[in-house]
């Protein structure tokens, strides 16, 4: 749900989190690892991979916290508007500075949340190549560590009900990594500073995507 000024609670985002754990568990076989490195309180991005629809529904019922998530615009359509709102996810238009957005998201940070983003900006591999300089931002001006987290599974087979899915009770691993600041340090918010974060982040998330590969066998 949101306040009277739109933006999301977390209040909302804990229903989010209750639904996400009915589904994700009761529809397919999660197996989360790491789970205790996300700190357990003050600001925090989750930085996942993208490469199915289940990603960010699976991360919000496995991750230890509550999350609001940064949504494209276009997901918000009909009864998936109220309730995407409903559960404090936050809408972004992709196509211009979405200032709204923006403050949602900082003031989602600003008051100790955990705020998840998919760094690649939209569906993709999944494997972190093309990063946004929108996560470096959130971190160097929200001043929260960034949690990488892996996906991992949700591509791998389709269903046989439902052949966008995948298939029922299977697993679908999650693997949270060590938490890490993005910024130099120098209190530096230029455009080039945020550039040299963002190549930081890829490198770490990069990192950690190989690692739970190898950790998880796939």
């Amino acid at each position: 749900m949101s306040d009277a000024t739109g933006a999301p609670t977390l209040r909302g985002a804990a229903v989010g989190r209750r639904i996400g754990i009915g589904l994700m568990y009761g529809l397919w076989k999660p197996r989360v690892l790491g789970a205790w490195r996300v700190p357990a309180a003050g600001p925090v991005i989750l930085a996942v991979n993208h490469s199915h629809n289940i990603d960010g529904p699976m991360l919000m019922g496995t991750a230890p916290r509550p999350v609001h998530f940064l949504i494209k615009k276009e997901a918000f359509v009909g009864p998936l508007d109220p309730f995407l709102h409903g559960i404090g996810q936050i809408e972004v238009d992709r196509t211009t500075v979405d200032r709204t957005a923006i403050g949602h998201a900082l003031g989602v940070l600003a008051d100790g949340g955990a705020l998840g983003i998919f760094p690649e900006g939209t569906r993709g591999e999944g494997d972190f190549a093309s990063l946004r300089a929108g996560l470096a931002y959130f971190a160097v001006r929200g001043g929260a560590p960034i949690v990488p987290v892996a996906v991992l599974g949700s591509t791998e087979r389709r269903g046989r009900l439902i052949r966008g899915l995948p298939p029922l009770r299977s697993r679908v691993d999650v693997v949270f990594g060590d938490a890490f600041d993005a910024s130099a340090g120098d209190g530096r918010r230029t455009r080039k500073a945020l550039d040299e974060a963002t190549l930081r982040i890829q490198a770490k998330l990069t990192a950690h995507l190989e690692s739970a590969k190898r950790l998880t066998g796939r």
